[in-house]
């Protein structure tokens, strides 16, 4: 599933290339893709044809594109294996192509480079899909009411350290749980989830309610410091389902210090990493510098 920095990926990409631009006609390919629109494919097309794009949002592992002039979005989950590519009008059709959304020619577009292009929604698991959504009352950022309830992420200027350290001491839960929380925060999803903890010398076990206020702020700082680094490396992929706009891959697996490295030295301490069963997915850890907590007798 791409967290937040793919996801950041892929909205810049929109940003530069679809902002301002006009929909001339959709065509839905696939149900599953608008099964998130109940109102079901026609609909969709109709709904969103003769718009005009302003620029792509985001919030935690969410985007949506406003549209002109209205209180819609279109808002794109991208699931397991959801692209949103920007592609010349004559390339080939992808295998897995579930909607095709064509442009009016403009003189903007052709200053910008953009002329001649398509977004196209590619999905080979349909798990992703796009769909229309009205503004959530009294939303200032213009999130789309089905995703009201997520919480800021940690990259955004408004997100409230206090409030984290707050909340965190009050929940009953153990700090992986309390990462992947998107009422919580948003945007951290496994694999950065690892990453941040191993930075932090804290196991996944850990009771958020022994978290002092430095140790949260320390483990916030790490969150925010790996976001920005797989930012700056295109995000993180590991096969071929991850993209950005222009079809090209993030390469920050490289540089992964705890994810996907059991039986690898750790990276701080020699000691080999370790990968535990943990909610129907897998935590690596170092057994040596993220020690588990103590139980209780």
């Amino acid at each position: 599933m791409p967290e937040l920095p793919e996801v950041e990926v892929v909205r810049r990409g929109l940003e530069r290339w679809v902002t301002g631009r006009t929909v001339a006609d959709v065509e839905v390919l696939h149900p599953r893709a608008v099964r998130r629109h109940p109102a079901g494919g026609a609909d969709f097309a109709a709904r969103l044809t003769g718009q005009r794009f302003e620029p792509a949002r985001r919030r935690g592992k969410y985007l949506w594109l406003p549209l002109a002039d209205t209180d819609t979005s279109v808002l794109g989950h991208l699931g397991m294996s959801g692209q949103l590519l920007v592609q010349p009008e004559e390339a080939p059709d992808e295998k897995h192509l579930r909607i095709r959304v064509r442009f009016a020619p403009s003189d903007a577009d052709s200053a910008t480079g953009a002329a001649g292009t398509e977004l196209r929604f590619v999905d080979q698991r349909t798990f992703g899909g796009l769909s229309l959504h009205e503004r959530a009352p009294d939303s200032a950022d213009g999130l789309p009411d089905v995703i009201g309830h997520i919480a800021r992420d940690p990259l955004d200027p408004a997100f409230d350290d206090a409030a984290f350290h707050a909340a965190l001491r009050l929940r009953r839960t153990t700090i992986k749980r309390a990462l992947l929380d998107q009422s919580l925060i948003s945007g951290v999803g496994n694999i950065y989830a690892d990453e941040a903890l191993w930075r932090a010398r804290l196991h996944y076990d850990r009771p958020t309610a022994t978290l002092t206020r430095p140790r949260s702020a320390e483990l916030l700082g790490h969150v925010r410091d790996v976001m920005n680094a797989a930012l700056a490396a295109g995000g993180t992929s590991f096969d071929s389902l991850y993209v950005n706009v222009n079809g090209e891959s993030g390469y920050f697996d490289r540089s992964l210090d705890a994810y996907g490295r059991e039986d690898e030295p750790c990276r701080r301490c020699g000691t080999p990493m370790r990968r535990r069963a943990w909610m129907n997915r897998s935590s690596y850890f170092c057994p040596r510098c993220q020690r588990p907590p103590r139980v209780s007798p």
